[in-house]
C-alpha cells in the first residue's frame, strides 16, 4: 500500500551491513551538515553498555580536540552538534522555541494553535534550512527536504504521544507517582451511551487518600520514569515529540542507521532543549535491540515506523522490551498485507493475506499473529491494547508479557480464514483448541473444517487465508482512558477532532467478532440496490443478533449473526426492491442465492439503538483528504539525495507496458540501468538517458 517517507521514518537495516536507500525525512542535504562533517566520528554510537548520561553544561565545554579524544576512546552515546569553536553553531540557545515560550504567562493551549505548524526563520539556522513545527517540536531540515514533511502523520504521532501518556500513567501510578499533562485538568471519563447519569460522566475523587509523593511533568527527566527507543528516528521529529508532550520520562533513544540522520537528530534535540532526554544513536536497529535483550537493560516503550514492512525488525523488538512493556508498531505496506501479494505476506509474517472487503482489518490481525508468534518462541505473548487501520498504513499497539503457561493458549488464539469468492461469506476455523478440566486447562488440536468443498449459499469455491489473530484487537479500558484525556484537553493535539472519533469508533466495536461484511459487496453480489444502513442494521438487531460499524470501513458491519442470516434479510430487501430476474445467469452466485426462500421475515423498521453515538454526534470518523495526492510520498534516492516529483514519475510510468514506446527519441526521457551500474559502453550514442539527476 504505501510506502511513505515522513519525517519520523527512516533508513536503517535490520541485520544487513548495508545502508539502505535513505529515507525522506530521514536524510539531510550535506550541505546543511558542511560545519558537522568532521565530527561525524562522533555520531557513530556502539551502545554496548548502558547510555552514559553527561552533563549538558559539561558537553558543551568540550572543545573540539576533546571530542575527537573522546571519539577515539568510543563512545556511548551521540555527542550534540554545538561546540565553544564552532562559529556557525551558537552556544547560547536559540530564540523562543516551543518547548521555551518566550513569555512567562502563556498556557499551555496557547502553544498548542494551529501557527504552530507555519514555517518560522528562527535566529541561529544554518543558510537554507527551514523549522517545521509539529505540536511542541520544532524540526530542523534543509529547504531541498521540505517536500518530505508529510502531514499525514501527524495524526499517527498524535495518538502515539496520547497512547503512551496514558501508559506511563497506569505504569507509574503503581509505583506512586503522578503524572501532570499540561492543560489536562479534572480527569473526566467520556460515556457514548444514550443516558447521562453519574455513571457517564463522573471526576475523579479524592477519598481520603493522601497525594503521590512525587509528581512528574513533561521535559522533565524522571530517574525511575520509562526508558523509550524510536527505532527508525530519520529526523528525530517522534522522538523530540516524546521528550517534550509524555510526561514521567527517564530517556528517549532516537536511532537511525544513517549518519547524516543521526548527526541531524543531535542537532535537532540541542535545538529543542531536549538533550538532557533525548540520545541520539547510529547503529543498526535490530542489533541495537538485540544487545538490549537484558532484563536490567530492556526498553518500557518501543516505536518501530519503517519504510515498508517491519517484519525484519520484529524479532528483535519482542525481546527487547520490558515486561509490561508497550511495542507501537507501525506497517505500510498495505500491498502485501490487504491481498494484492498472499505469497509475500507469508514470507514476512508467516500468513496468507487475501483480497476481500475486510482486508484492513484481517490485516491488523495478521500483524498481531506474527507478533504473538515470535514472542511465543521466547516464552511471551502480547496484549494488544490499540489497533487502528488508518489512511495508507495500519498501527497497533501491544504489551509483552512472560509467561509459559499462558503461551500454550496461543495456538487457540489464532484462526485461518474460509473465504467464498462468489458471495464473500466467510467462516474462521481456530488453529487450537482449549478446554477447562477442573484447576487444569486441555489443549487438543481444532476439528474443521467448517465448510464443504463448496459454498451452501452461491456454490462457489473457497479461499483459504490466514492464520491470523482472532482474540479481541482492542482492549476498550485503556482505550476508553485515552479517549478520556483526549476529549478534556483538546488543545494538546492538533488531530484532537480526529483522535475522538477514531477512539470513539473503536469503543463501539463488537470486540469479540473478528472481521466485518460491507453493505453494498452484499448488494452488489445480487444486482440489487443498497439498503440504507440504518436499515440494515435495524434488520439485524430485529433478529436478535448484535451489530456495530468498524472504524476500518465505512459501511462495514460487525455482527455476530451467521452468512445465512445476512443472506435472508438481503432476500427480503429484494423482494421490496426487485430485480431483473431473467437476466441474471443460472450459475451466478446472485441466481442461486435469490433461488432460496428467506427463512425469516426481516423488518426494516429503524430502531433507535441502531444508530451509533459517534454517528449521532457527528464525530469526524472518515475524514476527507484535505488535499490532493495525500497520502505516501516518494522514496530518497540513493547516497541522500532527494527523488523528483512523485506524481510527474507515475504520470511518466503509467501505461508503460500497454503503450509501447515506437518512437526511439522518447528513450531519453528513461534512465539507462547500465549507465547506473556502470557498465554502459554506448557514451553519448546511448539511447537512453545518461542525466541520472533528470531522470530520477
Amino acid at each position: 500500500m504505501h510506502d511513505h517517507p515522513c519525517v519520523c521514518h527512516t533508513t536503517n537495516t535490520a541485520r544487513f551491513g548495508k545502508q539502505c536507500p535513505p529515507r525522506a525525512g530521514g536524510v539531510t542535504d550535506s550541505f546543511m551538515l558542511v560545519r558537522t562533517a568532521r565530527l561525524f566520528p562522533l555520531f557513530i554510537s556502539h551502545h554496548r553498555r548502558p547510555f552514559c548520561t553527561h552533563s549538558v553544561r559539561q558537553t558543551f565545554r568540550r572543545s573540539l580536540g576533546g571530542a575527537v579524544a573522546t571519539a577515539s576512546r568510543g563512545l556511548t552515546s551521540m555527542e550534540p552538534l554545538k561546540t565553544a569553536q564552532d562559529p556557525e553553531i551558537p552556544t547560547n540557545k536559540p530564540s523562543p522555541t516551543p518547548a521555551e515560550p518566550s513569555s512567562e504567562g502563556m498556557s499551555p493551549a496557547q502553544t498548542d494553535t494551529t501557527a504552530d505548524k507555519e514555517k518560522t526563520p528562527p535566529a541561529g539556522l544554518l543558510p537554507g534550512e527551514t523549522v517545521f513545527k509539529e505540536g511542541k517540536a520544532s524540526i530542523l531540515f534543509p529547504s531541498a527536504n521540505e517536500v518530505f514533511y508529510n502531514p499525514v502523520q501527524e495524526f499517527n504521532r498524535d495518538l502515539t504521544c496520547a497512547v503512551i501518556t496514558e501508559f506511563a500513567r497506569e505504569l507509574l501510578a503503581q509505583r506512586g507517582v503522578k503524572v501532570v499533562v499540561p492543560g489536562e485538568k479534572e480527569r473526566v471519563v467520556v460515556s457514548l451511551s444514550e443516558e447521562t447519569n453519574e455513571a457517564d460522566v463522573q471526576t475523579e475523587e479524592k477519598n481520603g487518600a493522601e497525594e503521590p509523593a512525587v509528581t512528574v511533568t513533561v521535559g522533565e527527566k524522571y530517574e525511575h520514569g520509562l526508558r523509550v527507543l524510536e527505532g527508525l528516528a530519520a529526523s528525530g521529529l517522534r522522538s523530540v515529540r516524546f521528550a517534550l508532550e509524555v510526561p514521567g520520562l527517564q530517556s528517549v533513544t532516537a536511532n537511525d542507521f544513517s549518519t547524516k540522520a543521526a548527526a541531524l537528530i543531535a542537532r535537532n534535540a540541542q535545538y529543542n532543549g531536549v538533550s538532557h532526554l533525548l540520545q541520539a544513536s547510529c547503529r543498526d536497529a535490530s542489533m541495537l535491540m538485540y544487545e538490549m535483550r537484558g532484563k536490567k537493560e530492556r526498553y518500557d516503550v518501543i516505536d518501530l515506523d519503517p519504510y515498508g514492512s517491519p517484519a525484519s525488525f520484529l524479532d528483535a523488538a519482542v525481546q527487547a522490551v520490558t515486561e509490561g512493556g508497550l511495542l507501537c508498531i507501525t506497517c505500510t505496506d498495505m500491498a502485501v498485507l490487504a491481498g494484492n501479494s498472499g505469497e509475500t505476506c507469508y514470507s514476512k509474517y508467516g500468513s496468507v493475506s487475501i483480497k476481500a472487503k475486510y482486508c484492513h482489518e484481517m490485516a491488523l490481525r495478521i500483524i498481531l499473529h506474527s507478533l504473538d508468534q515470535r514472542a511465543a518462541v521466547y516464552q511471551r505473548y502480547i496484549q494488544p491494547l490499540l489497533s487502528v487501520s488508518v489512511d495508507f498504513y495500519i498501527r497497533v499497539f501491544v504489551r509483552v508479557f512472560t509467561g509459559q503457561a499462558k503461551v500454550k493458549n496461543s495456538a487457540s488464539k489464532q484462526a485461518l480464514v474460509y473465504n467464498c469468492v462468489g458471495c464473500g461469506s466467510f467462516h474462521l476455523q481456530r488453529m487450537g483448541r482449549k478446554t477447562s478440566n477442573g484447576k487444569h486447562m486441555k489443549y487438543s488440536p481444532a476439528t474443521g473444517p467448517p465448510v464443504g468443498p463448496q459454498c451452501e449459499h452461491c456454490g462457489q469455491r473457497h479461499q483459504l487465508g490466514g492464520p491470523m489473530w482472532a482474540e479481541p484487537i482492542h482492549d476498550l479500558a485503556f482505550v476508553q482512558k485515552v479517549l478520556s484525556a483526549v476529549s478534556g484537553n483538546p488543545s494538546r493535539f492538533g488531530t484532537s477532532k480526529r483522535i475522538e472519533g477514531m477512539l470513539s469508533m473503536v469503543t463501539e466495536e463488537l470486540e469479540d467478532v473478528p472481521l466485518y461484511y460491507t453493505v453494498d459487496s452484499l448488494s452488489s453480489t445480487i444486482h440489487c440496490n443498497t439498503p440504507p444502513l440504518l436499515q440494515f442494521r435495524s434488520a439485524l438487531l430485529h433478529a436478535g443478533h448484535r451489530v456495530s460499524l468498524s472504524h476500518a470501513s465505512k459501511n462495514a458491519i460487525k455482527t455476530d449473526a451467521p452468512p445465512s442470516a445476512l443472506w435472508d434479510i438481503m432476500r427480503c430487501w429484494e423482494k421490496a426492491n426487485p430485480v431483473k430476474r431473467e437476466k441474471l445467469s443460472e450459475t451466478s452466485p446472485a441466481f442461486k442465492i435469490l433461488s432460496t426462500e428467506p427463512s425469516l421475515e426481516a423488518c426494516f423498521t429503524v430502531r433507535e439503538d441502531a444508530n451509533p453515538q459517534s454517528r449521532k454526534r457527528h464525530l469526524t470518523r472518515f475524514q476527507e483528504n484535505p488535499q490532493a495526492f495525500w497520502g505516501p510520498k516518494a522514496r530518497a534516492k540513493t547516497g541522500g539525495g532527494i527523488s523528483t516529483d512523485l506524481q510527474e514519475k507515475r504520470k511518466k510510468c503509467q501505461n508503460k507496458r500497454k503503450n509501447q514506446i515506437t518512437d526511439s527519441s522518447h528513450l531519453k526521457d528513461y534512465p539507462c540501468k547500465r549507465f547506473k551500474q556502470g557498465t554502459c559502453t554506448y557514451g553519448d550514442k546511448c539511447c537512453f538517458s545518461h542525466n541520472l539527476e533528470q531522470t530520477e
